[in-house]
């Protein structure tokens, strides 16, 4: 049994008090086996997504909220977009996502269909302590697998274990030893939302992704949570 204890550093909450994150903790995945069902639900959200925004990403409220947010730790969002926002953008060209396993089909999938960041990291084989924080100097991304890792500037915000950085500027792009591999078996799933997104449509999210990793992937959901300033901590049992 490993014990993953998440939380989100008060300085995030100072910043964005109106900020939560959904939490989701799975374990028992079967990530092997593409699925035509999954694929058509994908082929859907990214229709309803072209039919939600039919002019300029960056001005819907949603994806133009993570806009204001990278800007306020210094991140120039035409350089660095979320990943709602590049997800977006490659839709709305009218391009397909590739299908790449269920997990990450799902993410992409849930992104497209709340309009809102979805990430998912596979669970290692030891307990650990996962921090949304402001970066610090010994922080180290590993860009992509056989890359030297490359250090972090101050005060961007990260999704860390340790000193070892899973996500760069708060959604912007995840660590390359973080794939999801037809062997991954245990995941939990980040699910974000800034203003407007409410906490009840963080809520229909987490939803979502239960039941949609619980039919393709099997396995079982063995914890959710909505960190917020008044609940920025959670902890979880992983078997």
């Amino acid at each position: 049994m490993r014990t993953v204890t998440y939380e989100i550093s008060p300085a995030i909450f100072k910043a964005h008090p109106a900020y939560r994150r959904g939490v989701v903790v799975f374990s028992g995945l079967d990530n092997s086996l593409p699925n035509p069902q999954l694929t058509q639900l994908l082929r859907e959200s990214e229709q309803l997504l072209r039919d939600r925004i039919p002019g300029n990403p960056a001005e819907f409220p949603q994806i133009a909220a993570w806009r204001d947010a990278y800007r306020r730790f210094g991140a120039k969002p035409s350089e660095h977009r979320s990943s709602i926002e590049a997800l977006a953008r490659r839709v709305l060209r009218s391009n397909n996502l590739p299908n790449i396993n269920p997990l990450v089909d799902i993410g992409n999938l849930l992104s497209l269909r709340h309009i809102l960041p979805a990430g998912v990291h596979p669970i290692g084989g030891d307990s650990a302590f996962i921090e949304l924080r402001e970066a610090s100097e010994k922080d180290r991304f590993l860009p992509s697998a056989g890359e030297e890792t490359e250090s972090i500037p101050l005060g961007e915000v990260v999704l860390a274990e340790g000193k070892r950085v899973l996500t760069r500027r708060w959604t912007w792009r995840q660590a390359g030893d973080t794939r999801k591999l037809a062997t991954t078996h245990s995941v939990f799933f980040d699910i974000d939302g800034l203003l407007p997104t409410s906490e009840d449509h963080v809520a229909a999210a987490i939803a979502d992704v239960i039941e949609l990793v619980t039919r393709y992937c099997g396995g079982r959901c063995v914890g959710h949570a909505v960190l917020e300033a008044a609940r920025p901590s959670a902890v979880f049992q992983v078997d």
